[in-house]
């Protein structure tokens, strides 16, 4: 599982790629934590979330949403993810945990929001592919 970030205009990007959906789910959000912060102490507690959608595309929009939504809820840095992907009764759903670094303990970088622009998720021959671009 990795990650690249890339630069993007006024926004910036997550290029990733791993073995599973759920792994590439993880990289793109490990992304998202790079973006905002440089340096990650090992502090914070676990915590999960779950999410569902009508497509995978749409998923991964709403769990990146939703780990942003955290961040500013929680007050804290949403940082090594752990994802599973499956799909039931037609939806498909996330089954995940970060860990959440206080905010007062890092310096983070504002993202506003996670965009739909030029969002790419497809399964290749060995692996699955990510780009997601977000708002700053």
């Amino acid at each position: 599982m990795s990650f690249r970030l890339r630069d993007h205009t006024a926004d910036v990007a997550v290029e990733a790629n791993a073995d599973s959906l759920g792994g590439v789910f993880a990289a793109v959000a490990d992304g998202l934590a790079a973006a905002m912060c440089d340096e990650i102490p090992d502090s914070g507690e676990r915590f999960t979330v779950t999410e569902r959608a009508e497509s995978r595309e749409a998923l991964l929009f709403d769990y990146l949403d939703r780990l942003i939504y955290e961040r500013d809820v929680r007050g804290v840095l949403p940082v090594d993810h752990r994802v599973e992907v499956s799909q039931l009764d037609g939806e498909w759903v996330v089954e995940a945990s970060a860990r959440g670094v206080p905010l007062n303990e890092v310096h983070a970088r504002e993202i506003k929001a996670v965009t739909y622009s030029e969002m790419r998720l497809e399964e290749r021959a060995d692996n699955w592919f990510a780009y997601v671009v977000f708002d700053v």
